[in-house]
């Protein structure tokens, strides 16, 4: 679905599990995400979660994707044989490590992928292994001031896919904080942005909320994600335990005569 509306260049919405819960990802899938991320570098979970939820992603219409905890290709091939069909590795700095994504993400001749796709071949069919060079998506993450700097070299990289913002650990170093306002990081993803549109490569951004997510639709990125699910999960919870008290308080001040 994700290479299917990038193809068509409309807009890809990510979501994004940090919570080690099947459960949760079948709902996220069914939620009206186009795709859904894993997350093995931040979120709370291991490989054996991770299985379990892309084999509750395969009932569902969204594309299976994993954010990798860092560049390691024998991780990265083990989780593409679990059944993900995009790797997002963070902090991608220079084109050799662009590079070295790539070739864990693909068969011979063009990249070192080790052949075992066992569960690929479960979810994928028969026809996996000769489809999966075009199907995988390599997708390196953007995040440093070296990786801003050598952002065309990066591009460069036969077999990049997508590249993946990361705004908060750019904003760290260019910025000093993650908070706002981050005005020279804000420049820098509109910088890589722009250089990945002009190359035709899309770029995706992680995003605190729906509304940011669509701002940055508009901007130009392609495939956003609107916050993680423990984002979501526990503001909906403040937002309703926030109504209960508020409701309740009037409530009781009108009985009692407050």
């Amino acid at each position: 679905m994700v290479r299917t509306r990038l193809a068509a260049s409309e807009v890809v919405v990510n979501g994004w599990l940090s919570i080690a819960s099947a459960y949760a990802a079948e709902g996220v899938g069914h939620s009206g995400v186009h795709s859904v991320t894993v997350d093995l570098q931040h979120g709370m979970l291991g490989f054996s979660d991770a299985l379990a939820m892309m084999q509750a992603l395969s009932a569902t219409p969204a594309t299976p994707m994993v954010r990798v905890p860092a560049l390691d290709p024998a991780q990265i091939m083990h989780l593409l044989d679990a059944g993900a069909y995009g790797i997002i590795c963070p902090m991608i700095s220079t084109p050799e490590q662009a590079a070295a994504l790539v070739a864990a993400c693909r068969y011979p001749p063009l990249g070192q992928r080790s052949f075992g796709p066992s569960r690929g071949l479960l979810y994928g069919g028969p026809d996996y292994v000769a489809s999966a060079d075009e199907t995988v998506m390599a997708i390196p993450m953007i995040e440093t001031a070296e990786a801003v700097a050598r952002i065309e070299e990066i591009l460069d990289v036969e077999g990049v896919d997508m590249i993946y913002v990361g705004p908060n650990d750019l904003a760290f170093e260019l910025d000093g904080h993650c908070g706002h306002p981050r005005p020279k990081s804000e420049a820098a993803l509109i910088d890589v942005l722009d250089a990945a549109t002009r190359r035709g490569i899309p770029a995706g951004i992680f995003c605190s909320s729906g509304s940011e997510a669509r701002k940055r639709a508009e901007q130009g990125f392609r495939l956003v994600t609107p916050g993680n699910d423990f984002a979501h999960l526990t503001r909906s919870m403040k937002d309703a335990v926030s109504v209960v008290l508020e409701n309740t308080l009037v409530e009781v001040a009108a009985t009692h005569g407050y």
